[in-house]
């Protein structure tokens, strides 16, 4: 992934461009490995490139062979190779990047374009063909990558964009989150769903609204979401997965360490017959000969990265998944104090205030901050699962199938707010790029289409069990999907594989909550927090917590920014806490005590 900034509408573009690029440079963390600036007639597109397909080729603003096309891409098309044997017309690619595809897609199909694209991306594109200068710009269908686009009062006529909300802030008063599945179209100024999925509801809660029936096919469950994590390994450059020892990244961990296996002998086997059809003689050791081709047994070769307080339940459940999967294992401890330090940092990164994903996002941006430092750029993250099979423990409490299921596509509609905007921004910031097999528009369209009846669950004393002795607990038809392996090896031990939820920010280590607690109980005086309805009528903080966050946040960003933020709340009508941490949902310890 990349970061860009685009202005458009503007009259002396020339003139505006220093600004543009300072404005730019508060994102260069997103693209440390270039910068690059076009100025049109009316426009201005800048962009911070992270180089990971078509690194020596690939930079960015791209330009049609005619020169009237300007492109900016933050993302990755994964299925760019078929859709360039898909055009109706020849096109000159100037460049092996995957976002160039994009180009000839908008000549042949206008904003068409963005259903046909199979990724994750944000992207503005400049046509300068007509007069006045037109730009379409879209986000990927579930938000996996951020943007934003802002207005400013003083200049009627002008439209921003950028990838973070930092990059704004000079320069509009009013700025939203650019909704996800949407493309805007500065030729008549509409921006449109172009993202229509069988599983999508208008009117969630009317009587109107489809529950999908359909029984579970657990092969098709497994082979989707291996096909989305084969599409996701698409790399240049080293690649690992970040592993907490949870279901959803363990079983990411798990497809993508077989996928490696695979690639590795596949290069193995090819340099083998290569150097068998050489006439040279046998090859010197060092010299293009066997040394090279144990290296390519070696590498590609899938490292893994876990992180934690102490002993914390994360760190041991993946250091057992990494043992079974075979993978170069890399964890780190940091401490309570080394996390609360790191807030202000990782606020700053996040652009919000929601506590949950502040509260998760620390680990992170700690982590992300060693993978980098390891030479890695890229990622598999396992963020969507819970969403998609109703897998957070106040999932227990859906009175009906139909609640379920409701709350599942809720959940699912606004990841952008929350666990996207964390793994995109927490690994971003140090131009680490995170990818979500879970979130694959194809594996979305099985799994989404489930009948929510085959995803509720029960836990405690009065829990189910299968014809197998198994637990019906939560995500059990993903559980019991990847229970067995057509190659006979299976995919993750039974201790990982039916190991009960642990929310991020619970399994790096209880006390970090705790701590984060306490931390905001001795800064936030009684008398702060009895006035802050006063401070904040919207959106008030509801503890110490809350507070302490908002406040940090507020430092760094003008009011106008506060509108992006998002917080989420567990379902309150199914007498849950607002507290969303796991722990706090009674069944948590119910279950512990019933498994024990």
């Amino acid at each position: 992934m990349c970061g860009i900034v685009i202005a458009h509408g503007i009259d002396n573009p020339s003139a505006e461009r220093p600004k543009l690029i300072a404005c730019s440079k508060k994102i260069r963390h997103r693209g440390p490995d270039w910068s690059g600036c076009y100025s049109g007639k009316q426009t201005i597109l800048a962009h911070e490139r992270l180089a990971i397909v078509g690194v020596d080729t690939g930079a960015q603003p791209l330009v049609s062979n005619d020169g009237k096309i300007i492109l900016a891409v933050n993302g990755e098309i994964y299925n760019h190779i078929k859709l360039r044997a898909s055009l109706k017309n020849s096109y000159k690619f100037k460049t092996h990047s995957d976002c160039e595809v994009i180009i000839p897609l908008y000549q042949e199909r206008d904003k068409e374009l963005c259903n046909l694209l199979d990724g994750m991306f944000s992207f503005v594109l400049l046509d300068e063909s007509v007069t006045p200068s037109r730009i379409i710009a879209a986000r990927d269908p579930i938000g996996i990558t951020t943007l934003y686009q802002g207005w400013n009062s003083q200049r009627p006529g002008a439209t921003f964009f950028a990838s973070e909300l930092k990059a704004l802030t000079d320069l509009c008063d009013k700025i939203i989150s650019f909704p996800p599945g949407h493309v805007y179209d500065s030729r008549d100024q509409s921006t449109t769903r172009y993202f229509q999925p069988t599983w999508w509801n208008g009117d969630l809660d009317g009587p109107e609204a489809v529950i999908p029936a359909k029984p579970v096919d657990l092969k098709l469950l497994r082979e989707s979401l291996e096909e989305a994590v084969r599409k996701r390994l698409m790399s240049e450059v080293p690649y690992g997965v970040l592993l907490s020892g949870g279901l959803d990244s363990s079983l990411i961990a798990s497809i993508a360490a077989r996928e490696t296996e695979k690639v590795a002998m596949a290069q193995a086997e090819a340099r083998k017959r290569r150097l068998q059809e050489s006439k040279s003689g046998p090859p010197t050791p060092g010299e293009d000969g066997v040394d090279e081709a144990q290296t390519i047994m070696a590498w590609p070769q899938l490292h893994s990265f876990s992180i934690g307080l102490e002993n914390s339940p994360d760190l041991l459940a993946a250091r057992k998944a990494a043992h079974y999967l075979g993978t170069v294992h890399h964890e780190y401890t940091f401490t309570v104090q080394e996390g609360l330090d790191a807030i202000p940092d990782v606020i700053y990164h996040l652009e919000t205030y929601d506590v949950t994903t502040v509260r998760a996002s620390t680990p992170m941006y700690l982590l992300s901050r060693k993978i980098k430092a390891m030479g890695v750029k890229m990622v598999l993250s396992g963020e969507g699962s819970d969403e998609i099979f109703g897998g957070y423990l106040y999932f227990h409490a859906a009175p009906d199938p139909r609640s379920f299921h409701q709350e599942c596509v809720k959940r699912v509609k606004n990841l952008h707010t929350a666990d996207c905007l964390r793994a995109n921004k927490s690994t971003m910031a140090w131009g680490l790029e995170a990818r979500v097999p879970f979130l694959d528009k194809a594996f979305l369209e099985v799994a989404m289409n489930i009948d929510p009846r085959e995803k509720m669950f029960s836990k405690g004393s009065a829990q189910e069990v299968d014809e197998d002795g198994r637990p019906k607990m939560e995500k059990y038809i993903l559980r019991k999907a990847f229970d067995c392996s057509p190659d006979g090896k299976p995919y993750l031990p039974k201790s990982i594989l039916w190991r009960q939820k642990e929310q991020f920010s619970d399994g790096v280590g209880y006390s970090w909550i705790d701590g984060i607690k306490d931390h905001a109980a001795a800064v936030v005086s009684d008398e702060a927090f009895a006035k802050r309805a006063e401070r904040w009528p919207e959106s008030t903080p509801d503890t110490k917590e809350a507070y302490f966050i908002r406040d940090v946040f507020d430092s760094m960003f003008p009011p106008a920014a506060a509108a992006t933020a998002v917080r989420w709340i567990p379902r309150g009508d199914w007498g849950c806490s607002s507290d969303p941490s796991g722990r706090s949902v009674s069944i948590h310890n119910a279950a512990y005590t019933a498994d024990s």
